[in-house]
């Protein structure tokens, strides 16, 4: 085969694979199946003997060991193959800006939409690189169609590249990490993997082990209704309620005021009658006690505004969604300093950062397989001006190679 990791990446965009949280099902939509047979087949045919899609869309595959040495741990690289329910990805038509010369880029579709250098200084050090966009009217879906391409351009390097010595490389491919369910029916017996390397990341030579702990928050009101008319001492309407406790979240708390270590709680979607009305959120915080201060707040300020309405009831439900990784990654610092060596050795300058959200790897580290996350090289993920360069792809790959090599070599 003569692909490139940019060719595998603009094969893999056009294929519409948005999860849907409202789905009940895993994965959360068919579309995501065929993106998984597409990867099966194209493991298939670089030489992967073992490459499987099973009943709920994660794909499976072996890069067999080819060294003397029987000590050297089992690797996984996992990327995920939904986009995210933010925005279309339906008919993603990607363009390519060859020999990018620096200036903002006006999107095709959407001349509306402009990734500009101000907002993305991140393209000052693409000079030269091959830019790779939406046209402005759906997303990209390098998040993380990158590093399915990455992953994949890596195995087939190593499977033509023999005197290359390696361990046993396991590939992980998982459907609806957008919606917190990628690893939900994961089999990691199956998967037999000592620890793991996400490539879910944004700039090249980035290496985090770190993310939020998150939780989610679902508010249910129940209110009084009466007709209108008859309104006065007596209504105590949920929509007027929910806007209340929406109104008391504080604002230097929120994802827009917040950056570096801070946490938020943002309610993601509200609906209701008069009757009734329920308000959804996320809670994250970097430290776990943080989440439990913010669910107390958010009691708070539900008991303050439902003191108002004596005839009205509520309920509040805060569920778990992942805790950071780093509570497990500190336990094994080895495998974080491979990928700093790695990065180093593929040409870049390590930086080592924390994730303003969550990946598989954060759940998976809890499920018992350590697993940090590598850039995969994509911008502005979740929007119509996400971007990508062919070059930090490339790097990606370089990075995965130097791994396997890495761990054969200390073991």
């Amino acid at each position: 085969m003569t692909d490139t990791v940019t060719s595998r990446f603009l094969r893999y965009v056009v294929l519409d694979t948005q999860s849907d949280a409202s789905s009940p099902t895993q994965p959360s939509t068919a579309k995501q199946l065929d993106l998984g047979r597409l990867l099966v087949s194209e493991l298939q045919a670089i030489g992967v003997k073992d490459a499987e899609l099973d009943e709920h869309g994660y794909v499976y595959a072996t890069i067999p060991s080819n060294t003397g040495k029987n000590n050297v741990p089992v690797v996984c690289f996992c990327a995920h193959m939904d986009t995210a329910p933010d925005f279309s990805g339906t008919n993603v038509k990607p363009q390519m800006i060859r020999n990018y010369q620096g200036g903002d880029i006006t999107l095709p579709g959407d001349t509306t939409r402009i990734i500009k250098t101000a907002e993305h200084p991140e393209l000052n050090n693409q000079i030269g690189n091959d830019v790779i966009t939406s046209d402005g009217t759906t997303l990209l879906g390098a998040d993380d169609k990158a590093g399915l391409a990455e992953i994949m351009t890596a195995a087939e390097y190593l499977l033509a590249n023999p005197d290359i010595k390696h361990g046993t490389i396991r590939i992980l491919f998982t459907p609806d990490e957008e919606i917190a369910r990628g690893v939900a029916k994961v089999d990691l017996q199956k998967l037999g993997a000592d620890f793991g390397y996400t490539l879910d990341g944004e700039t090249a030579g980035t290496i985090e082990d770190e993310t939020f702990s998150a939780d989610s928050a679902d508010i249910l009101i129940k209110g009084v209704a009466i007709h209108p008319g008859f309104a006065y001492g007596k209504m105590e309407n949920a929509i007027r309620i929910a806007g209340n406790i929406i109104a008391k979240l504080p604002k230097d708390m929120t994802p827009e005021t917040t950056k570096g270590r801070d946490g938020f709680i943002h309610p993601t979607s509200v609906s209701g009658t008069m009757e009734g009305a329920k308000i959804s959120l996320i809670l994250r915080d970097f430290r776990t006690e943080g989440l439990k201060e913010k669910a107390k707040l958010l009691e708070t300020i539900i008991s303050e505004v439902m003191a108002d309405y004596p005839g009205s009831s509520h309920t509040l439900k805060i569920t778990e969604q992942y805790r950071n990784m780093k509570e497990v990654l500190d336990h094994h610092p080895e495998i974080v300093d491979n990928a700093i060596e790695a990065i180093r050795r593929a040409g870049m300058s390590p930086v080592r950062g924390s994730i303003r959200g969550g990946t598989d790897g954060a759940r998976l580290s809890f499920m018992g397989l350590p697993c940090p996350n590598i850039f995969a090289g994509g911008h502005a993920f979740h929007s119509p001006i996400e971007w990508v360069s062919s070059q930090d792809m490339e790097k990606a790959v370089k990075t995965i190679v130097e791994l396997a090599k890495l761990w054969e070599e200390r073991a």
